[in-house]
């Protein structure tokens, strides 16, 4: 029973997510360096990250409870619409882990990565939730700041400033966002439609839904290939020049041959791609140094 409470709220931190969150804001440290020597620091940032990355997913599930629970995606995966926690139990755990994640980096780092690491919780778990989605065709946009966030903040808590290197990783991300959901959104499309949520393909149609996932993915290889003039290594580039490529055709691809096998294929792939960028800076930077 109690097993089972405690996979529930690790549930509402939508821990799939939260790994690639880890991930990007290690990848960060990695990169600014200082905290190699420091792993206790290095540790707690990154929990500081679940517990607010956590905290702003969390909130976000419990103000969409009653979207998640007419969606084919949700309604059988997550807690709240299941019941298997109560309203009060989720936004509670939501506050609590938010404010611990900020007083984290507060207290053990420094203000400049607690105000990120806040901004971003109201930003994602209220503004984003409440107002951006259900307004907009462009929430997913605007909102991916949201979650570009992790390295950005990494980097202010290791150095107590910020750099080129965070804010191209931000961009890294905050780019392959919308090409990222918009897969999902393009073979969800009637799930969204039936809860009134304007995403891109609902409002505007798949043709430029499609149109606009190629411009995103153009313009986010450019970036990641930027990043090799700033802080990257050889091993990076030669996965950013390749998976890159491989991006981009899959989305030229789709746009000329539309079928729900070739969307979810590039929204798996997506995936991969951004995990294979920020495991290569890891690890380039970890054995091999810059």
């Amino acid at each position: 029973m109690l097993l089972n409470r405690i996979r529930c709220y690790i549930q509402l931190t939508k821990p799939s997510i939260m790994l690639l969150v880890l991930v990007t804001g290690t990848s960060a440290l990695v990169m600014e360096g200082r905290m190699l020597d420091r792993p206790l620091d290095f540790l707690l940032v990154l929990a500081g990250l679940f517990l607010t990355g956590g905290s702003a997913n969390a909130l976000n599930q419990y103000f969409e409870r009653d979207i998640d629970a007419v969606m084919s995606r949700t309604r059988r995966r997550r807690p709240l619409p299941l019941k298997k926690l109560r309203e009060y139990e989720a936004l509670a755990f939501a506050i609590t882990i938010g404010i611990c994640g900020v007083v984290l980096f507060a207290l053990r780092f420094n203000i400049l990565s607690a105000v990120l690491a806040l901004v971003t919780v109201l930003f994602y778990g209220l503004f984003y939730t409440l107002w951006l989605k259900p307004s907009t065709h462009q929430n997913i946009v605007i909102g991916g700041a949201a979650g570009a966030m992790a390295p950005v903040i990494s980097w202010a808590a290791a150095a107590n400033n910020l750099a080129m290197t965070p804010f191209l990783l931000f961009l890294i991300i905050f780019l392959w966002t919308p090409p990222h959901f918009w897969a999902l959104a393009l073979y969800l499309k009637e799930d969204y439609r039936k809860v009134n949520l304007p995403m891109l393909p609902v409002v505007k149609g798949d043709e430029e839904t499609v149109r606009q996932m190629l411009y995103y993915s153009v313009a986010l290889v450019a970036v990641s290939l930027c990043l090799v003039f700033v802080d990257g290594g050889l091993m990076y580039a030669f996965v950013a020049a390749v998976s890159g490529f491989i991006f981009i055709r899959k989305c030229a691809k789709l746009r000329h041959n539309r079928s729900h096998r070739l969307e979810r294929n590039l929204f798996q792939y997506s995936i991969l791609y951004l995990f294979s960028l920020f495991l290569t800076i890891i690890v380039e930077g970890v054995w091999l140094g810059y």
